[in-house]
């Protein structure tokens, strides 16, 4: 296999300032790809515009807002002509706590970003793959496969991006569009880290000791490194996997086996 297997493909990557996004964008970029990169956080994805260089595009961008959506799925057709890969991974968590407790405003948010965010842009990313193919992968979570107690906004938005993709899958199977989701469990990510210090804080431990607590409901016994959930990305998107469309991709430890 080419190490170059994305050489001329122009990639699309949300939440690219950090964690997932943030090392797709490397890799997919060291295999030869023209990234539209974007984050909610400008300053954040400031960094990694400077490391990266090259032919590339970088937005801020609120994937709730429809307008700004349309925006940059613009200024990607104006800069490159195409879209071959997306990969919908902005995302937001919120507090551990029961159902119950969940302020309607918070569901709202949550859902608003990590739905609705993968719904619109689907949308514009679905017409501008339409006569030459491509592949969308959005990053659900084990979260949106099995329960998740005290993360009921975040399981539910989750379910709702399997689901979406799923829908889409079906409708763009003959249309040369594949769609799949991405499921990760627990990994070492910024997101990963501030649930780790909440768990930290309810136990009156330290953070290496939420870790270990959090690392024990893993089957595997450990949490994913970050590489272990890019380097799926790029085979589900890869031309070669040309057969695999409406899947649900657990990359989980065994979490959602058990």
């Amino acid at each position: 296999m080419s190490d170059r297997r994305y050489s001329g493909k122009v990639v699309q990557i949300t939440g690219a300032a950090s964690g997932f996004g943030a090392l797709a964008a490397r890799r997919f970029a060291a295999e030869g790809a023209r990234l539209a990169l974007s984050d909610i956080d400008a300053d954040r994805l400031a960094p990694l515009v400077e490391e990266l260089g090259g032919d590339h595009l970088f937005a801020a961008l609120d994937v709730s807002d429809a307008d700004q959506q349309a925006d940059h799925a613009a200024a990607i057709r104006a800069r490159f002509g195409r879209l071959d890969v997306a990969i919908n991974n902005a995302g937001v968590g919120h507090e551990l706590m029961p159902l119950s407790r969940i302020e309607p405003a918070e569901f709202d948010c949550v859902m608003a970003i990590n739905a609705r965010g993968v719904f619109l842009g689907m949308r514009l990313q679905i017409p501008a793959m339409l006569g030459t193919g491509g592949a969308i992968l959005n990053v659900a979570s084990a979260a949106g496969l099995v329960g998740a107690g005290h993360l009921a906004a975040y399981a539910a938005s989750k379910h709702a991006v399997v689901g979406l993709t799923r829908a889409a899958a079906d409708e763009m199977a003959t249309r040369g569009i594949r769609v799949n989701a991405l499921c990760p469990s627990f990994a070492t990510t910024p997101l990963f880290d501030a649930m780790a210090d909440q768990v930290a804080a309810r136990h009156n431990a330290s953070r290496d000791e939420a870790y270990g607590r959090i690392a024990a409901r893993v089957p595997m016994g450990r949490v994913a490194r970050p590489e272990e959930v890019v380097q799926a990305m790029l085979w589900i998107c890869a031309p070669e996997n040309s057969f695999m469309t409406g899947q649900a991709v657990s990359i989980d430890g065994g979490l959602s086996a058990v």
